[in-house]
């Protein structure tokens, strides 16, 4: 383990569990998804979730994303989500590229969640007709850009206003493990049952080596998922691999363990930092008010981390970097 590295935990090691499951898949099977682990899939999420779950294993968090998306809306609509989100900022127009032109609508919030009135607000500013891009969907992020957690009844009130619209509701849940252990509530409490249709569901960050879930509840996957998966190239010949990763990140509720590991790491962090945090700490983020002298004398330590524009930064704690693994740079901040 590494206690330099806080830059991201996409830059995390695989958990031996994971490497043991690549090599017990290293066998003679069907091709693509047709293997025993893929065709599991369903069984082991319904289980997970308390409900019948579609799921689709894809190599990427952009991809899942934006299949999700493109298959919710069509190319003249709109994507309803926070003006930074993960599909506005950092991935590159994908979801309008998969969706064959669909438009993500940015709002305004707080700690990178929709402000519930800006979003009504918007909605209702929009004629219905043929002139004016009409919203198919609305995506939220679990945890948020900023580390926070939505709480079930929150998604459930952002669940409410797309339903009264006749939108889907998508969750990225590239930190989802993250968020469900800060919220220690069922997964379904804070997905389905709180009115989501689809969720992305991050192994990657969380001690996958390249492993995302589609996660479709109540029969909102179907046709056309797989073809969208196929046409954008993410149809995997030996697919059998990244099913064996979920499989061995569900198995004994890894993912879970995993991501408590990482929020108690923050948690230490958060600790050291004190009233330079600029968010909560509910997950295993952390945005931090420091000077540029400050990230220096850090990364003059060995430290790695994002600036955060000017004045702040971000560290990320991963799954392998517990409360122990954090202490030398919780106690370079301390001593700032």
């Amino acid at each position: 383990m590494t206690a330099t590295r806080f830059f991201s935990d996409n830059a995390a090691t695989v958990h031996p569990r994971v490497m043991e499951a690549l090599a017990a898949a290293n066998h003679v099977d069907t091709a693509y998804d047709g293997d025993a682990i893929s065709q599991s899939l369903d069984a082991a999420f319904s289980d997970l979730f308390e409900t019948t779950c579609e799921v689709i294993w894809i190599a990427t968090g952009t991809a899942a994303n934006s299949i999700i998306l493109a298959h919710f809306v069509r190319p003249w609509q709109g994507i309803l989500c926070y003006e930074e989100a993960h599909i506005e900022v950092d991935e590159c127009g994908a979801p309008t590229f998969y969706s064959g032109g669909a438009q993500t609508m940015p709002l305004p919030g707080r700690g990178a969640k929709i402000d519930t009135e800006a979003l009504k607000a918007r909605i209702a500013g929009i004629r219905r007709d043929v002139h004016q891009v009409q919203p198919a969907a609305i995506s939220i992020t679990n945890a948020t850009e900023y580390g926070l957690a939505w709480r079930p009844d929150e998604v459930r009130a952002i669940s409410e206003i797309a339903k009264a619209g006749g939108m889907k509701l998508h969750m990225d849940g590239a930190r989802f493990a993250n968020a469900v252990a800060f919220l220690d509530c069922a997964p379904a409490d804070v997905t389905w049952r709180a009115g989501v249709d689809a969720l992305s569901f991050g192994f990657t960050k969380n001690g996958a080596m390249m492993a995302e879930a589609l996660v479709f509840f109540g029969g909102s996957g179907g046709a056309g998922v797989r073809e969208l998966k196929k046409r954008g190239g993410h149809l995997l010949s030996k697919g059998r691999f990244v099913a064996a990763q979920i499989r061995a990140m569900l198995a004994d509720d890894l993912w879970l363990a995993n991501a408590r590991a990482a929020n108690a790491g923050a948690a230490a962090l958060a600790a050291a930092c004190g009233p330079r945090l600029m968010h909560a700490v509910e997950a295993n983020e952390l945005f931090v008010r420091i000077s540029a002298e400050e990230a220096a004398d850090l990364r003059a330590r060995g430290f790695d981390f994002y600036d955060w524009g000017e004045g702040a930064a971000r560290f990320v704690a991963s799954w392998d970097q517990d409360a122990e693994a954090v202490a030398p740079l919780a106690t370079a901040i301390a001593a700032l």
